[in-house]
């Protein structure tokens, strides 16, 4: 296909996100990688990327070969104005790197769905955020040609709750910044005194919603804590509170520290400072703070349920995280064996150099140029 032939729509709505989580993250990162991976390409396509609000100067390369578009609109900004782009630019391939298409466009699609959590765990969801995700994700999924998925146990999800043909699915995993991930010994002891937590603390780092199994975290904290009697090392729940959060979470154990949301450097920082992240969710779709705490140089105590047994493996620690006393256990074998942390380290890091956006974003590519191809 020629230059002017090809042509790709990407929705980059969310990666303008001021307080990014892990889907506007992956919007940003992989439309980026995308874009460079383009540009390296014997005939660039035409990439098109898509905004509700103007996007910060230099967040995307300036590029003959992207076009950046805005439209605003208040309300059903994806269903009435995307969608009336769509019908006017009629591109080759509409890629929404989220779970909700658009309802009616013309032409062909590409649709990630990061994880089916809200089927798997239907009460860490209010109703109505329940109802929309299972019906956007349902329609989305028939009718994309092609679905990316973060990992094996997502798309295991969608062909189990929707039956979804799995030859339409490519599992494609994300990537981290390893640069943004490194923090000097000075950065780790100015944001540790930026948010006055003690010299040793274990780490969660995510939105504070049911899913994460917060209080599990607690308790399990707590039972370390009095399996020793140490009251010097601390608990920090990095993150937002997200919804049906609930402040009887973090009962029976002090100290604990709520951070809020936090920046990428204060998250380098932290990661590198911690005895270990504590990330024994009850489901992800991937589970970007355990890659990030393994760039970080942080060992990982994760579930070995959904992706994160999958991402993780043998270069951490995982846990039933339904199990307390089993998560309390790896906190001990980290805070006590510091050989064993060590290794932990190593390996994690060696395991993260796995997940890079210029993987992705090849892999995403290849399967563009493949569902616009010509019949």
């Amino acid at each position: 296909m020629s230059q002017s032939s090809f042509r790709i729509a990407i929705d980059a709505s969310r990666s303008t996100a001021a307080t990014p989580t892990g889907t506007e993250t992956y919007s940003l990162r992989l439309s980026q990688a995308l874009i460079a991976a383009n540009e390296g390409a014997k005939i660039p396509a035409q990439i098109s990327l898509y905004f509700r609000d103007r996007p910060p100067t230099g967040l995307y390369t300036d590029s003959a070969n992207v076009d950046i578009v805005r439209i605003p609109c208040p309300r059903l900004w994806t269903h009435l104005r995307f969608a009336a782009e769509l019908w006017r630019s009629r591109p080759n391939i509409t890629f929404v790197p989220a779970h909700t298409l658009p309802l009616v466009f013309p032409g062909r699609a590409i649709v990630t769905v990061h994880d089916l959590g809200f089927k798997r765990f239907p009460a860490a969801h209010p109703p109505a955020q329940r109802a929309y995700l299972d019906a956007s994700t349902r329609f989305s999924q028939a009718r994309a040609q092609l679905i990316f998925a973060d990992s094996q146990a997502t798309a295991a999800d969608l062909v189990r709750y929707y039956d979804t043909p799995a030859k339409k699915i490519r599992v494609i995993y994300p990537g981290v910044d390893p640069v943004k991930l490194k923090a000097t010994a000075e950065e780790i002891e100015a944001v540790r005194a930026k948010h006055q937590l003690p010299a040793r603390y274990f780490l969660f780092i995510g939105t504070l919603q049911p899913r994460k199994n917060i209080n599990g975290i607690v308790q399990a904290f707590a039972g370390w804590q009095r399996s020793r009697n140490d009251t010097e090392t601390g608990l920090v729940l990095a993150g937002g509170k997200g919804w049906l959060y609930d402040d009887a979470w973090l009962e029976g154990a002090q100290p604990v520290y709520l951070t809020g949301y936090v920046s990428a450097a204060d998250k380098a920082a932290l990661l590198a400072g911690a005895l270990a992240l504590v990330f024994p969710s009850l489901h992800e779709g991937f589970g970007f703070p355990a890659v990030e705490a393994m760039t970080a140089g942080a060992p990982v105590i994760a579930s070995n349920t959904s992706s994160l047994g999958e991402i993780v493996g043998e270069n951490g620690l995982l846990v039933d995280p339904q199990d307390i006393s089993a998560i309390a256990a790896a906190m001990s074998r980290i805070s006590d064996d510091e050989p064993l942390r060590q290794e932990l380290i190593h390996r994690g890091y060696q395991r993260a150099k796995r997940f890079t956006w210029e993987s992705a974003a090849k892999q995403a590519m290849s399967a563009f140029r493949e569902l616009g191809a010509p019949a």
